[in-house]
């Protein structure tokens, strides 16, 4: 038996608590679905109660001070017609009271109608009913007199009579509001009361799902040992075979850049000649070949000047070449101290712009490009952009595999050295390629800060 068939059987054998996971899922959600209900309910009365009582009874109470501030009115009006050197007769008073008496009699009416019916309240009701009745008859009479020219008697009963019923009727509207004021506030300590009783039950229930979902986890964890122990001894061996594979494919990416360094450097001395052979074939043969560089071809596999110059002067060369190649026009702009990058690991980023120019001639039909290098204390900061169409992270429409290797390669190479690669793009907004690599401190510098 293999060790991948080993493996598998080994995970094929780790119990699953799957069955039990589910029971307790659904003990836990029944309880849960109960407690809902029960509280739906709770807060439903309390609504209920909220607009049956307390709302009503602030409007019940805002009627009430409607009438207290029409018997105040009441008041001074009747201060005025007991004046013997009233500023108005008292009959042209008669429509000013018929407004009054209407308001109060519509007010005792919606009063009635919002606030809570009790057995002292309800007789208050009565006697302020029959209270605004025969003020009203009283005004009517006053009003009669007036009319016959008895202006005297009018005064003396407006003293006499009227305004003892006007006081009547502010004491009974006095004591409704007392009385609607003592039923809201029983209503608030009924509230309250449901509130706590709620609360208490919303402990209850949660410790007790606390209970099962702690029994739950304990049983997980029991039941799931065995598979964590297995799975991290999967995980080890994952690992070691992961370290293995990319020690082998960063074996193979040496081998095969010395392997092309040597190709590039038996191109560029020996097979020049050949190659624009080939041109002038392939030109007569229609291809746009006309005079190949045989530095151009070399380039593809190691640039020698890369070695001679450093990495500035070869990606500003890499770049020409690419412009007038790829027909499309790329900007450089960067310089780099030779000292704090060795030749050995500038290849990487060479690869890695041949790489996204590469991409950009290929996906992008973008007709302009950047690269543009910076050095600070601590890194190199590498960025690559177009003005191509772009297109959606994760999802690269219309790409092979193989570009997918690419990049991947492009990661590898930055993660070589320690770095990073980013990679931004949308749909009509061009790519961005951003790589982030330390830079080695050079030996003077170290020599001084150890003096230092």
């Amino acid at each position: 038996m293999s060790e991948s068939a080993f493996q598998y059987e080994q995970l094929r054998k780790i119990p699953s608590p799957s069955t039990r996971l589910w029971i307790g899922l659904c003990i836990i959600l029944s309880i849960f679905l109960i407690f809902v209900v029960y509280s739906s309910r709770q807060i439903r009365w309390l609504e209920d109660f909220q607009v049956n009582v307390v709302q009503k009874n602030r409007k019940a109470s805002l009627q009430l001070l409607r009438l207290q501030n029409d018997a105040y009115l009441l008041a001074i009006s009747l201060r005025d017609l007991a004046l013997s050197r009233s500023r108005y007769p008292i009959r042209d008073w008669e429509s000013e009271f018929a407004r009054v008496r209407n308001d109060m009699e519509n007010a005792a009416m919606l009063e009635g109608k919002y606030a809570v019916d009790t057995p002292a309240s309800h007789d208050k009701r009565i006697q302020l009913r029959h209270a605004l009745a025969d003020f009203g008859t009283t005004a009517d009479g006053v009003f009669a007199l007036a009319d016959k020219g008895r202006t005297a008697e009018a005064r003396t009963l407006i003293q006499t009579e009227l305004e003892g019923k006007r006081a009547v009727i502010s004491e009974i509207v006095a004591r409704l509001l007392v009385l609607n004021d003592q039923a809201q506030s029983d209503a608030a300590d009924r509230i309250n009361a449901t509130y706590e009783n709620v609360k208490m039950d919303i402990f209850l229930i949660t410790g007790l799902l606390f209970l099962l979902a702690l029994g739950t986890g304990l049983y997980t964890l029991e039941a799931n040992k065995k598979t964590f122990a297995k799975l991290q001894h999967l995980a080890e061996q994952l690992q070691v075979q992961s370290g293995q594979l990319r020690k082998l494919s960063w074996k193979l990416i040496e081998v095969q850049e010395e392997t092309l360094r040597r190709v590039a450097r038996d191109l560029h001395d020996e097979f020049g000649q050949i190659l624009t052979a080939i041109g002038v074939m392939l030109s007569r043969a229609g291809r746009k070949a006309n005079n190949p560089d045989p530095a151009l071809i070399s380039q593809m596999f190691r640039p020698g000047v890369l070695d001679d110059f450093g990495l500035d002067h070869t990606l500003e060369w890499f770049t020409r070449q690419f412009s007038r190649q790829a027909g499309i026009k790329v900007h450089f702009n960067g310089a780099l101290a030779s000292s704090r990058f060795p030749s050995e690991e500038s290849i990487h980023v060479y690869r890695v712009v041949q790489e996204a120019l590469n991409n950009v001639a290929r996906h992008s039909r973008a007709t302009e490009a950047w690269v543009e290098m910076e050095e600070n204390a601590r890194e190199l900061c590498l960025e690559i952009r177009d003005n191509g169409v772009g297109f959606e992270i994760g999802n690269p429409a219309g790409r092979s595999p193989n570009d997918g290797i690419g990049l991947m390669g492009m990661r590898e190479r930055a993660g070589h050295l320690n770095g990073t690669l980013e990679v931004q793009s949308a749909p009509g907004k061009g790519t961005v390629i951003n790589v982030r690599i330390p830079l080695k401190q050079a030996p003077e510098l170290r020599v001084a800060e150890k003096v230092g």
